[in-house]
């Protein structure tokens, strides 16, 4: 089942179930969707649904950031909430080595030798997770490059 469709029928699971802290998450989360087919002026693919969940989980875990540094736990506590009910629609999280792996394979492959390489290596070591399914940080990727490229 596609993934705005599994999101639509989850909210409407949530709503019967009168679980507002989850209809409040799944209602923002099917707007984005919805707004990125109007944008795209097509339906989503799995890739595209999956990169703008993401994102909703980027800006939760930065409001979340911001809100502990501002003193306010109760909001932080919120966000971290919704990202967990968004964390049930993306792909497993890559681990460390699954990371390590793919930097590595993806620097062999580009025959990436130097700092210079890095967008090149990134690119290939990104794209290898995505077909693995594996979701990732870019920010772990970029650190793994770094650090095997020694840049």
């Amino acid at each position: 089942m596609p993934l705005p469709e599994r999101v639509g029928q989850d909210l409407t699971a949530a709503m019967k179930a009168q679980d507002a802290a989850r209809v409040s998450t799944l209602r923002m989360a099917k707007a984005a969707l919805k707004n990125r087919e109007i944008e795209k002026r097509e339906p989503l693919d799995e890739a595209e649904a999956t990169r703008v969940l993401q994102g909703l989980v980027k800006q939760r875990e930065d409001a979340a950031q911001q809100f502990d540094q501002a003193g306010r736990p109760e909001l932080a506590q919120k966000e971290r909430a919704e990202i967990e009910v968004l964390r049930v629609y993306l792909p497993q999280e890559a681990s460390a080595d699954e990371v390590d792996a793919a930097v590595a394979r993806a620097v062999e492959e580009t025959g990436a030798a130097s700092a210079k390489d890095m967008g090149k290596a990134m690119k290939a070591a990104l794209a290898i997770l995505q077909a693995e399914g594996k979701a990732v940080d870019g920010k772990k990727v970029n650190e793994a490059v770094r650090k095997r490229l020694g840049a």
